[in-house]
């Protein structure tokens, strides 16, 4: 008896696994921090979540979440709020509650060695010079998740690179960099779609930073 009660909890463990892929954008929470260079993470998941209809509006694990499908696959969509430096904080916590493996989270994150508006899907890969993602990578104790970067070119000739990350990204300055956060949302329902391969080939760009 003892035995199938341990047989049975099992496959009731089992049974409540919610397998799900978990998407994460990285930015800075408040209002402040709206529209500027270093919140384009969090500007893909929205219109990544506006193209599909799902809310990303509920507090838990340090995060505002929105569960929906996208491309037949459930998802959730994830918003870290501790800033940018913490975000491993959050993104350990949704894996460790909902049992992800590192290959099942996306992170989507700002990049200035790009330039603007390009795109590069990894299926993993070093921190590099970006905190959030340096936190998440400590967090989860492994590179082996992936990741796309979106561009948004090097800091202006005279800018600090603090000031150039928090300023804010206008459509008629930065018509690239818009369109390329509209790529990048397209880019995560291929990967989910065709597979990671098939969107690394379809939307990584081979463009010289513009700073270089």
């Amino acid at each position: 008896m003892p035995l199938l009660r341990r047989y049975t909890a099992g496959i009731y463990r089992r049974e409540k696994r919610e397998y799900m892929r978990i998407i994460v954008g990285l930015g800075n929470p408040g209002r402040e921090y709206a529209s500027t260079h270093h919140n384009v993470g969090f500007m893909v998941l929205d219109r990544l979540a506006g193209k599909c209809g799902i809310e990303v509006i509920d507090f838990r694990h340090k995060a505002l979440v929105g569960k929906g499908v996208i491309e037949g696959e459930r998802v959730l969509l994830v918003k870290p709020q501790t800033y940018m430096n913490l975000s491993g904080e959050s993104v350990r916590q949704i894996a460790d509650y909902y049992k992800a493996e590192p290959s099942d989270i996306l992170v989507i994150y700002d990049d200035v060695d790009l330039a603007p508006g390009t795109l590069r899907i990894r299926k993993n890969g070093s921190a590099g010079s970006h905190n959030g993602m340096k936190s998440i990578v400590q967090m989860l104790g492994t590179t082996e998740f992936p990741r796309l970067r979106v561009g948004i070119g090097g800091k202006p000739e005279g800018w600090d690179l603090a000031d150039y990350v928090l300023s804010r990204i206008t459509p008629e300055s930065d018509k690239e960099l818009t369109e390329g956060i509209d790529r990048a949302a397209d880019a995560v329902m291929c990967i989910l779609r065709d597979g990671i391969d098939t969107a690394m080939n379809k939307y990584n760009e081979h463009k010289k930073n513009t700073a270089e």
